[in-house]
C-alpha cells in the first residue's frame, strides 16, 4: 500500500477518534497500534512499554507540574485581584481605558501561571463583570480576553514551550528567554490595536468616570510588588544562570504559596484544591505527551515521515513557502486539537524538514507557540473561547467574531518575525550557553 492512502487512513482513524470524544491520548495510542499492527513488522506490546517507560522519567518534564501548580495557587489568592487593582488607575485614560486592562492583565498573569486558559479564566472572572458594568462594548471586552490571554502560550515560563524542548530536546531555558521580545511585541499589537479603534471611533467607550492623582497611582501600585517579585525571581533566576527552567519552577511555587500566605487570602483547603487541580492537569498533559510519543515512533517504523520529508523536500520549497504551507497547516490542525496535542503530535514529522532547509530549531519553536496560539481563539476546539464560553454564557461563534481581530494580529506577528528573526533569537544569543 502508497504512503500516501497509508496516511489518509490513519488521519482519517485519528480524526474518527477525535470526532467521537475519545480521550486524545487514547486515540492517538489507538492510531499508533494501528499503524504497527497493520503497516508493519514490529512487536507492538514491547514498543509500547519502552516508549512509554522512556518517556515518563524526563527530568525536563518536571518543570512543568510544578509551573502549572504555581499558576494554581496565584489563581486562588488575592494577588489576582490586587493585579486588576493596581492597573486599572493608570490605564483610567489611556486610549481605550480600562480595556488596556485584559491586555496588560493577561500579560502580566502569563508571566506567572505559563496557561493560556489559566490567564483566561482567572483575567475574565474580574475583567468581564466590571467591564460590562461600566459600559464597554462586549465585542472588546471579549476580543481582548480572548486574545490576550493567548500570551499565557508565550509569555515564559509557558508550559507549552517546555513541552516543545521536551519533544525536540532544545534548550527549555533558552526558548523562555526567547519568547520575551515576541510576548512583548504581541502585548504592542494588541494594545496599539485596542487604541487605534478607540481613537477612530470615541463613541465606543463610556466617558472617563474616575480621576486618579499621582499619588493614588503610586499606592495602588504596591498591589503590583508581589507579582513583579515573583515574575523577577522565576525568569530573572533563569536568565542569569543561577538556576534550571526546573529549579525556577520550583522557587516559583515556593514564593507563590509564600506571597499567596501573606496577603491572607490563602489557606490549607485552597492550597489542597491547588494541588489536585495541577495534578489533573499534569497528569492530562503527561497522557497526552505519552500517547503522541508511542504514536511518532510508531510512525517512524511506517517510515511515513521519513518519506513525507524527502517528499516535501524533492519539492525544494523556498524557506518562505514552506513556513506560509505549515501555517495554513497548523491553523487547520489546531481548529481540532488542542495547542499540546498539535505540538507533540507533528514535531516528529515537522522537524526533519525544518532542519533540512536551514531553519533554527529555537526559532521554529517560538513560531509554532504564535501559530498555536491562533487555534486558542478559533472554533470548533478554541480553549480560550470554551472558557470564555463558561465564564459569560454568550454563544461560542459570538465570541469567536469578537477574537477574529486578533487572530489577525497573531498572524502579523508570525510575519514580523519571520521578516526579522532577531526578534526571537537576539536575546538567547547574549545569553550564551
Amino acid at each position: 500500500m502508497s504512503d500516501p492512502i497509508i496516511a489518509v487512513i490513519l488521519l482519517t482513524l485519528l480524526i474518527g477518534l477525535l470526532a467521537m470524544g475519545v480521550w486524545v491520548a487514547l486515540a492517538l495510542t489507538l492510531v499508533g497500534v494501528v499503524a504497527l499492527v497493520f503497516f508493519s513488522n514490529a512487536p507492538v506490546g514491547l514498543i509500547i512499554a519502552t516508549t512509554f517507560w522512556g518517556h515518563s522519567h524526563s527530568w525536563a518534564l518536571t518543570a512543568l507540574p510544578l509551573f502549572i501548580l504555581m499558576g494554581e495557587i496565584l489563581l486562588r489568592s488575592r494577588m489576582s485581584d490586587d493585579m486588576f487593582t493596581g492597573l486599572v488607575p493608570w490605564l483610567s485614560r489611556a486610549p481605550g481605558r480600562l480595556l488596556h486592562v485584559n491586555v496588560f492583565g493577561c500579560a502580566i498573569f502569563a508571566a506567572v501561571s505559563g496557561s493560556s486558559a489559566a490567564t483566561a479564566a482567572t483575567i475574565g472572572r474580574m475583567s468581564v463583570p466590571e467591564l460590562t458594568k461600566r459600559g464597554y462594548p462586549e465585542s472588546l471586552i471579549l476580543g481582548t480576553l480572548a486574545g490576550s490571554a493567548t500570551l499565557g502560550l508565550l509569555i515564559p515560563p509557558s508550559i507549552i514551550l517546555i513541552v516543545y524542548g521536551v519533544a525536540t530536546e532544545q534548550s527549555i531555558a533558552r526558548l523562555f528567554i526567547a519568547g520575551i521580545l515576541p510576548g512583548l511585541m504581541l502585548i504592542t499589537l494588541f494594545a496599539g490595536y485596542v487604541a487605534v479603534r478607540t481613537w477612530m471611533n470615541p463613541s465606543l467607550i463610556p466617558p472617563i468616570e474616575e480621576r486618579y492623582s499621582l499619588r493614588e497611582k503610586f499606592a495602588a501600585s504596591r498591589r503590583l510588588i508581589p507579582v513583579a517579585f515573583l515574575i523577577i525571581g522565576v525568569i530573572g533566576s533563569i536568565y542569569a544562570g543561577l538556576a534550571s527552567p526546573t529549579d525556577a519552577a520550583a522557587l516559583g511555587v515556593v514564593l507563590a504559596a509564600l506571597l499567596a500566605w501573606l496577603s491572607g487570602s490563602f489557606s490549607w483547603k485552597l492550597f489542597g484544591e491547588a494541588v489536585m487541580s495541577a495534578v489533573r492537569t499534569s497528569c492530562m498533559i503527561a497522557l497526552i505527551l505519552l500517547g503522541a510519543a508511542f504514536l511518532s515512533v510508531a510512525m517512524g517504523f511506517t517510515g511515513l515521515p521519513r518519506n513525507l520529508a524527502a517528499w516535501i523536500g524533492a519539492m525544494d520549497l523556498s524557506v518562505p513557502m514552506l513556513l506560509f504551507a505549515l501555517t495554513i497547516f497548523f491553523i487547520v490542525l489546531g481548529c481540532f486539537l488542542d495547542g499540546i496535542s498539535v505540538i507533540v503530535l507533528t514535531t516528529s514529522i515537522i522537524m526533519p524538514m525544518v532542519s533540512a532547509v536551514g531553519i533554527d530549531p529555537l526559532w521554529f519553536g517560538i513560531y509554532l507557540v504564535i501559530v498555536v496560539e491562533m487555534s486558542q481563539i478559533t472554533p470548533p476546539v478554541g480553549f480560550n473561547l470554551f472558557v470564555i464560553q463558561g465564564l459569560t454564557g454568550i454563544d461560542i461563534l459570538r465570541i469567536a467574531k469578537a477574537a477574529f481581530p486578533f487572530f489577525l494580529l497573531l498572524l502579523l506577528g508570525v510575519l514580523l518575525i519571520t521578516i526579522f528573526p532577531q526578534i526571537v533569537t537576539v536575546l538567547p544569543n547574549m545569553m550564551g550557553s
